[in-house]
């Protein structure tokens, strides 16, 4: 293994590690002790037994273990090496951070020769959500998309191989706003075709809430707000996501009257997320062969307090494109929301109708049928 550790400041910090095979001689040895021990007085932090595991995103990751994005198994390919970049950690005054952890390695490139080189990255945000109503409906759109399946034991997000989100405590916001820790990934292969976009699943679900609840965690110590016992789960996860299907256009996310007007052979799918009482969310979205999804449509219905607090503030409308619209339910402020992309011009009849029958075949569903939208039932 060849370990090359640069620290250019005291808010940004470098840390590549080359794996696969590579063999370490006593004059390498030698001198990154000596770095280490001089290391320390430069306000570099080394902990655990010799040789040290590598860490990343404020000390909340650390490297090890056979599998996953931060085992060894991540860099078994020829040339693979893993580096991290991460900002200052949040702090009260400065309640925002950022962290990326990238594995790049090459492969052979099939008839054509030469290599593709590969890089998997995973890039933490810890921050208030977007306070500007169009960014904040991007940020929605991501993180509440159909793939995501509800964190156990009640904690307030989501955890996919796409994307995984968390909100913090209220007592993390910031301006009113809630704190979130989102986790998202990329991939890309360059080779002879040129770039091409790739999947890549951060791990499993036990793996992925891991990583989320470890760097929520160490956000919120950093930054002042951290709850008396740290967020752990025990329970299994019981509401898991379906797989997508295939969308002819009518019950889109299998509700009555969601209907969208759409050519024989359409490449749209929806994935119904979670169905419950107090969280359903579903995406509909345009595939095509080498190219990322692109999401035609997302609906959503919450009343879980965290969750719904993301919501707070945004206008409510009820345009062709874009609807919000909160209610009282069994004394709950409930949001239904929709965001129309692509499927904008194929809604039928139009936008508006269909959130109305998104709405109120939602409502019937968790027996909080509002009428207009001012008394609220029993859930």
């Amino acid at each position: 293994m060849q370990i090359m550790i640069r620290q250019d400041g005291q808010r940004d910090c470098t840390v590549v590690l080359r794996g696969a095979r590579a063999v370490a001689r006593g004059k390498w040895w030698a001198a990154l002790t000596a770095f280490a021990v001089l290391g320390t007085g430069a306000g570099l932090w080394v902990s655990g037994s010799w040789p040290f595991k590598e860490s990343y995103c404020w000390g909340a990751w650390q490297a090890g273990g056979a599998d996953g994005f931060l085992g060894d198994e991540a860099l078994e390919k020829s040339g693979s090496e893993r580096s991290s970049e991460e900002t200052s950690p949040p702090g009260k005054e400065r309640p925002h951070g950022k962290c990326t952890v990238t594995v790049r390695s090459e492969v052979p490139d099939g008839d054509a020769g030469g290599s593709i080189s590969i890089i998997e990255r995973i890039t933490v945000r810890y921050g208030p959500v977007p306070e500007k109503a169009g960014s904040r409906r991007a940020w929605i759109d991501a993180q509440f998309a159909g793939s995501g399946t509800p964190l156990p034991d009640g904690l307030p997000g989501f955890v996919a191989g796409d994307h995984a989100m968390a909100v913090l405590p209220e007592e993390c916001d910031v301006d009113g706003r809630p704190t979130a820790v989102t986790l998202t990934p990329t991939s890309h292969g360059d080779g002879h075709l040129g770039r091409v976009e790739m999947p890549f699943s951060m791990g499993s679900y036990g793996e992925i809430t891991q990583m989320l609840l470890s760097v929520a965690n160490t956000g919120m110590k950093s930054a002042g707000c951290a709850p008396d016992e740290p967020w752990s789960v025990s329970s299994p996860f019981v509401d898991v996501a379906e797989d997508d299907d295939s969308f002819g256009g009518n019950d889109a996310c299998r509700i009555d009257g969601v209907d969208f007007r759409l050519r024989k052979g359409s490449q749209y799918q929806d994935q119904v997320g979670t169905v419950g009482d107090r969280l359903q969310t579903c995406t509909v979205f345009w595939t095509a062969p080498r190219q990322p999804d692109e999401t035609g449509a997302q609906f959503v219905m919450v009343s879980q307090p965290r969750l719904a607090a993301v919501f707070d503030g945004l206008p409510e409308q009820a345009g062709a494109a874009s609807a919000l619209k909160r209610v009282e339910c069994a004394g709950r402020p409930t949001y239904f929301y929709m965001h129309l992309i692509s499927l904008q011009p194929h809604a039928r009849p139009d936008g508006p109708g269909v959130f109305a029958r998104f709405e109120q075949a939602v409502q019937k569903r968790i027996g909080c049928e509002t009428g207009d939208g001012t008394d609220g039932g029993e859930a």
